[in-house]
């Protein structure tokens, strides 16, 4: 039989698992379909909106803010397009973009931590 202080180490622990797989696979902002010639990334403790839709070439504006202190979401990769660029914290940073093919294609942080797409129809 278990000890009360192996039964609080085990609930600690359980929640600290289910608060970990949340966090980091479970927090879910919705798709978000631009509808102008831009939209507005929140950087906070990820990415929001982190899936957004774009139309083939029609040219969009990526205007990034990060509020969140970490090194990691200090910098945003766009492979794709070979983007590599730096966030400063509280600065709106644009970043103009025009697909020429349809498709998703991934953007991370710096560390590759924190992931979003980009959706081009």
């Amino acid at each position: 039989m278990l000890s009360l202080d192996q039964i609080i180490t085990l609930l600690i622990g359980l929640e600290g698992i289910i608060f970990t797989y949340w966090y980091f696979f479970e927090k879910k902002e919705g798709v978000q379909r631009v509808t102008g010639s831009s939209i507005t990334i929140k950087v906070d403790a990820g990415y929001s909106p982190s899936t957004i839709v774009i139309k083939k070439n029609i040219p969009v504006t990526l205007k990034i803010v990060r509020t969140d202190k970490s090194d990691c979401l200090e910098e945003i990769v766009i492979p794709e397009w070979k983007i590599k660029k730096y966030l400063p914290i509280n600065k709106e940073v644009s970043l103009n973009l025009e697909a020429k093919k349809t498709g998703e294609y991934p953007f991370h942080c710096g560390m590759n931590m924190f992931h979003g797409k980009i959706i081009v129809k």
